[in-house]
Order: C-alpha cells, then structure tokens, then sequence
C-alpha cells in the first residue's frame, strides 16, 4: 500500500514539474489567466464525461460538502496556479523553484501548530536534505548564487501559492468519502467557476491572450496532466500516508522541472542534476523510515479506487 503511494506522489510530482515547464513555455502564447480559465474548463469538461453516473450516486454527500469542496478547488487549483503562472513573468526560475520547496515545511508547520503531529528528527534531517538538493538544482549548481536574490513582485505571488496550497493539502485530512471521480470534477467546477472573475480582471486591463497553436497544446496538457492525473494521485498518495509525508514529495517537483527542461528544452544536463535528485529521494527515503511510530494518515478514507 505504501509502496503504491509513493509511485503515486512521484508520477504526481513528475507532472507538476511538467508544468513548471508549461507555465514558462506558455509566456507569450496564452495569458496566465487565460491559461488558468481553460486548464479547468478543460479538465471539467472531461471529468464530468466520465463522471455523471457517479455524481448521481454521490450526489447526497456532495451536497452536504459543497462548500469544502468548491473551496478545494478555489484554494489548491485555481489560486497556487494563477499565482505560479504570474510569478514567472515577474521573478527567475530560481526564486520560483525555492519557494516552491517552502510547501513542505509550511504544512509540517500548520500540522504541528493546529493539530500537534509528530515530527521525527529524521523527519526534519530528511526535509533539509531534498531542500539542499532543490537548493542545488534551483541555483544551477552554484549554490553562491542563491546570496545573490532578490524578493519581488513574483516572489511575493510566488509565497501567496506556497501559502495556498499548503492550506489545500492540510483541509485534505476532512476530504469527504466520495469516488475520485466525484473528488475530482467537484473542486474543478469550482476552480472553473473561481477563474472566470480572474479572466474578468485580466481582460479589464487588457492582459488577454487568447492561445495560439502552442497554448492550446500547453492548456490540454494542463487540463489532463497537471490537474487531473496529478491531483487525484496526490489525494490518493495523502490518503494513504498522511499530509506531512506526503508533503515531502513535493521537493522533486522543481528537480523533476529542471530534468524536463534537459529533455523538452535541450538544456544540458549537468552532474548537479544527477546530485540533487539522489539528495532529494535520499532525503524522502530517510524521513520516511525515521517517521514518528505513531504516525498515522491525517485524511480519511474514500472510496477512491
């Protein structure tokens, strides 16, 4: 069961490095709010094809957890991405890769400051490990570099994503018994519905764009990889192992976004890559067997299968 979650975390990371890609590839092809608006116009739309018999059955407990639910989509799929897609017109890729490996430690920090879980000095020995690797990765190799950065505009949206969906991923542990195809097409209705007002916004100062050929490619795999099979692997991967343990696999997001740009850019692949990927799965490896005994899942279980 373990073992099926961390495939899951990883795949999920995998495609979230992906589209760190995408969000960089899409500058000057498709508008961020442009971009948000149809990744999850795409990705209900395709849910909900596959989804209707079961919303039906569902239904009842839907109803009861709208607000959670809508709130799920509004928080950790509309909000970290529309602010991520900004960031990257503002700051380097640098920045944006740190602070992305700041979610882990925020939601270990929410999850000991609200609910008091454990924390294993493995745990910690751990987390430090997969940063330094990120660290690494992020700074080309050169982690001089890191002294020189400076915080903007993007940082600061950048911190309002890391803040969005660390809050997402703890309000997991209240995730209703639904089918994944319920937890899926619920919350992106509603990060649909919660991008409209943002588009609105973008067009009022006349930031628009629609997508040419290239942002349309760069939304459909958005809709289809970086929302909806990396979302419902995540859930699945903190269902299993908890929020803080999942968290953790959140730092090969911006290792895997450096590998992805070796083979989909033609940047060269250096020796700090291969480096910072063995510190960042050493590192998950470690917290994960020195993990407090007690430690149990901090969501409860679905039906997801």
């Amino acid at each position: 069961m373990q073992f099926t979650a961390y495939i899951c975390l990883v795949v999920a990371a995998l495609c979230w490095g992906g589209n760190a890609v995408a969000g960089k590839l899409a500058l000057g092809h498709i508008s961020p709010m442009m971009l948000t608006s149809l990744r999850w116009f795409l990705a209900t739309a395709i849910i909900a094809a596959l989804s209707v018999p079961q919303l039906k059955r569902d239904w009842p407990v839907v109803r009861k957890n709208l607000p959670l639910l809508f709130f799920y989509g509004i928080i950790g799929y509309t909000l970290f991405n529309a602010m991520l897609y900004s960031a990257v017109k503002y700051t380097t890729a640098i920045n944006v890769a740190i602070e992305q490996a700041g979610i882990p430690m925020l939601i270990f920090l929410l999850n000991f400051v609200f609910f008091r879980t454990g924390i294993s000095f493995a745990q910690i020995a751990g987390f430090a490990l997969t940063l330094f690797g990120v660290a690494l990765t992020a700074a080309h190799g050169d982690l001089a570099t890191l002294l020189q950065l400076g915080l903007n505009r993007g940082d600061g949206l950048m911190l309002i994503a890391v803040a969005a969906y660390s809050v997402y991923t703890i309000f997991l542990r209240w995730k209703p018994p639904l089918d994944w195809r319920t937890l899926m097409a619920v919350p992106s209705l509603g990060a649909m519905l919660s991008a409209i007002p943002l588009l609105v916004w973008e067009s009022s100062q006349g930031a628009a764009r629609m997508p040419d050929q290239r942002g349309w490619l760069i939304a459909v795999y958005t809709a289809i990889f970086a929302s909806l099979l990396a979302q419902v692997l995540y859930i699945k991967g903190v269902e299993s192992i908890g929020a803080n343990r999942a968290g953790l696999f959140i730092n090969l997001v911006p290792v895997f976004g450096t590998l992805l740009s070796v083979a989909l850019l033609g940047e060269q692949l250096q020796t700090f890559h291969i480096i910072a990927l063995v510190l960042a799965l050493g590192g998950i490896a470690i917290a994960e067997r020195g993990r407090p005994k007690s430690a149990v899942p901090t969501s409860p279980a679905s039906a997801m299968d």
